[in-house]
This record gives C-alpha cells, sequence and structure tokens, in this order.
C-alpha cells in the first residue's frame, strides 16, 4: 500500500537541502531535492514503487523505465514492487548516450517496439532530461503516454509534457512538502 505521508516524511528527512544550489537546468535554487537518498533505500524505494504503480492503476504498461542513471533504481524498484503484486511490467534504461560497442542502443532491455511505457524520473524541474528520454524511447519505437516523477518543482510540468502527449503525474509537489514554488 503507498502510504504518502511516510513519502513526505521520508522526502523532509533525507532528500531536501537548503542552501545555494545550481540545478541541472542551470537555475540557481535555495534548495535541492536529492531523490538518490531515497530511490537508493530500501524503505523509501518501496514506497515509491508503490506510489507509482498506484498512480499507473490497472492499465498496466509493457514497461516502465526512464534516463540512466536516476531513473534505474526507481525503475528497479517498481518493476520489482509490481511482481511481489503478481503484475507483470518489464523495466528498460534509456542511455544518454548510444554504447560505442556492441548493438549501441540507447534503449536496453527487455522491450519491443510498439509496447507501451510509462516514462519515471525522481525530480522534475524544467522536464529537459525527461523530454530527451521521450525522445529517445520514442526513437526506439516505444509508445510513451505517461510520465510519474516523485517530485514536480516545476510550475509548467504538465503543459510541458501535454505538448508531447504525455500524461504528467507526481506523487508529490513542492507545496506537500511546505516549499513555495
Amino acid at each position: 500500500m503507498y502510504d504518502r505521508d511516510r513519502l513526505i516524511q521520508l522526502v523532509k528527512d533525507h532528500a531536501l537541502k537548503f542552501g545555494d544550489f545550481t540545478l541541472a537546468s542551470g537555475k540557481q535554487a535555495k534548495f535541492y531535492l536529492d531523490c538518490r537518498k531515497l530511490t537508493l533505500d530500501g524503505e523509501s524505494a518501496n514506497v515509491i514503487a508503490a506510489g507509482m504503480l498506484d498512480v499507473i492503476g490497472d492499465d498496466l504498461p509493457d514497461a516502465v523505465g526512464g534516463m540512466a542513471i536516476g531513473a534505474d533504481p526507481i525503475t528497479a524498484a517498481v518493476i520489482t514492487v509490481a511482481w511481489q503484486q503478481q503484475k507483470n511490467i518489464k523495466g528498460f534504461i534509456v542511455r544518454k548516450q548510444a554504447k560505442e560497442h556492441g548493438m549501441q542502443q540507447m534503449v536496453e532491455g527487455p522491450v519491443e517496439p510498439g509496447q507501451r511505457v510509462v516514462m519515471v524520473e525522481d525530480v522534475i524541474t524544467t522536464g529537459g532530461s525527461s523530454l530527451r528520454a521521450i525522445e529517445h524511447a520514442r526513437n526506439f519505437g516505444l509508445k510513451v503516454d505517461r510520465l510519474i516523477t516523485i517530485v514536480n518543482r516545476g510550475p509548467e510540468s504538465e503543459k510541458i509534457f501535454a505538448d508531447v502527449d504525455v500524461k504528467f503525474s507526481a506523487l508529490l509537489n513542492l507545496e506537500d512538502l511546505g516549499i513555495e514554488s
């Protein structure tokens, strides 16, 4: 079962840091969300996975995945918890750049063109890395129709992803953490 209140507490206790930070988008911020502190912790990963599966509901995709390396532990948690719930969902990884050896693919894992997938992410601010991951997944032939993030810190996220025909969901928003955007 998804425990949203527990996730809020875990984020506040372990992932939320205050100070002066430069985000991946280049923007300056007075707080930083280091969700790797959550996604690489057993309890937190289980709470996150339960939340994402709750958002997915009964309309199961063929697979979940996202941009390496941030989405990798989320993907692993979701497919593991799904399996424990007798739900068959595979995982995949979108590389930041293709390998120069082997099959030189941008998308790795037991997925095939034509399959419907859900992208996962830890934190969304401007959506840049998620948009690149969606593009690579679609170029591979995957049908991306949804993106779920742990925390949405971007005020325009729904519009950004609607513009590329992807439904956007967040387990938490800044307001849930007591932060004004």
